[in-house]
């Protein structure tokens, strides 16, 4: 079965082609790093229409690498939810075009467990496992006891990891894309130079929980008063010893799933799955079965939306013409 994927739920306009859920045959990913860059951060309506003027051609450009025709397709996949409505609006009413077109079904793909799913593009991965989400918009540590059987065990109760790092960047004018440019000026730094706090929630039902707005609050506009004696305040220190508190935070946390869940095989996903330190300290632990997908994986791309329509298709899990869009979850702790 050769899946489609459509991925346009942020500022990458991406398709892809793969088979039976693990031979990626083709993918295109454009991102709109410079139409965002002089704002530092994403610009929801320049991101759409971007998304309206780039989708044919990705299109075009992904079935011309996989060298296949659209009578190929056997079944097309499109990110519904969640994600900035206006962007998914463009790709899911493209899919929805080419589906009438080409009399495909259709299979509505959520977000998030496309980006737990993406490892299984490099290795099939067994369940139960725990999963970590880290991206600009969401951080959550879940339970997978099937690829669409997720629990929520903890979350972010305000910024995502990755918004601090873009926040942080912004700031600072570290550049744009924020965690990329904090990992890069981090690998030069002194990660003890300040001593920035990292934020603990209080009560058993917090104790997997994380909250980025106290450490985004100090990097930016106090990070003098956290300043070591004898430190020096550069750019590389400080984006060095943020970068070690952020990443610890996840840590801790993912430690404290581990001891609770009895469970030590781990997937991860989402842009900052990409982050040099939150890698390592992965590495480190021996103890953990780590699916990890490569740096092509992490950030948004129409691959894992593919490889996981396979499995909505396999299901029968298929949409209508009707199928809507969402822009979130209800609730930082729900999932639909």
């Amino acid at each position: 079965m050769t899946v489609l994927g459509i991925e346009s739920s942020c500022d990458e306009c991406a398709v892809a082609l793969v088979r039976d859920g693990t031979d990626l045959l083709g993918e295109v990913v454009h991102a709109q790093i410079h139409a965002h860059e002089r704002y530092q951060g994403v610009v929801p309506e320049i991101a759409s229409r971007q998304h309206t003027q780039l989708i044919l051609p990705v299109y075009r450009e992904a079935l011309q690498d996989a060298g296949l025709q659209p009578a190929d397709i056997d079944v097309i996949a499109v990110t519904t939810h969640p994600g900035l409505s206006g962007s998914l609006l463009v790709g899911t009413t493209f899919a929805k075009g080419l589906a009438l077109g080409l009399q495909r079904p259709i299979v509505a793909v959520n977000h998030v467990l496309a980006h737990l799913y993406a490892p299984n593009l490099i290795t099939p991965v067994p369940y139960p496992c725990l999963g970590l989400l880290v991206s600009g918009g969401h951080t959550m540590i879940t339970r997978m006891d099937a690829w669409n059987d997720m629990t929520v065990l903890g979350a972010t109760t305000d910024d995502a990891c990755g918004e601090a790092f873009d926040k942080v960047a912004k700031f600072h004018g570290f550049g744009y894309p924020g965690g990329k440019a904090v990992d890069a000026l981090a690998a030069r730094g002194d990660e003890t130079a300040y001593d920035f706090p990292g934020a603990a929630l209080k009560g058993d039902a917090h104790s997997l929980d994380v909250s980025y707005s106290g450490i985004k609050t100090a990097v930016t506009v106090q990070a003098a008063r956290f300043l070591r004696p004898g430190s020096s305040a550069s750019p590389e220190n400080l984006a060095a010893s943020f970068q070690r508190v952020a990443i610890g935070m996840l840590m801790k946390r993912l430690d404290r799933a581990v001891a609770q869940t009895g469970i030590h095989r781990l997937v991860v996903g989402g842009g900052v799955a990409a982050n040099s330190r939150l890698r390592r300290e992965l590495a480190a632990r021996a103890h953990l079965d780590v699916a990890i997908p490569p740096l092509s994986l992490c950030t948004d791309n129409a691959a894992m939306v593919a490889a996981i329509g396979f499995e909505y298709a396999t299901e029968g899990s298929f949409v209508g013409f009707d199928a809507p869009v969402g822009a979130r979850v209800a609730g930082y702790r729900a999932f639909t």
